[in-house]
């Protein structure tokens, strides 16, 4: 259940750092513009994280099956 809670809040950081993003570019400030890509490549970071926690445990457990 945690997972899909996490795939959740990195979607949200994700769309809302791209909003965040495009209204910086549409008003012209800077700082939210960098602060939305921020957020984006948090979102991004977590999944790959999430996504390398998942494989690490599939391979333990395929591991410990073969003994």
């Amino acid at each position: 259940m945690s997972d899909l809670k996490n795939k959740i809040e990195n979607t949200k950081d994700k769309v809302i750092g791209k909003a965040k993003e495009g209204v910086g570019r549409a008003t012209g400030s800077q700082e939210t513009e960098l602060k939305g890509k921020l957020q984006y490549q948090k979102g991004d970071l977590n999944d790959k994280v999430d996504n390398n926690k998942e494989k690490i445990a599939e391979k333990i457990n395929e591991t410990l099956d073969k003994k």
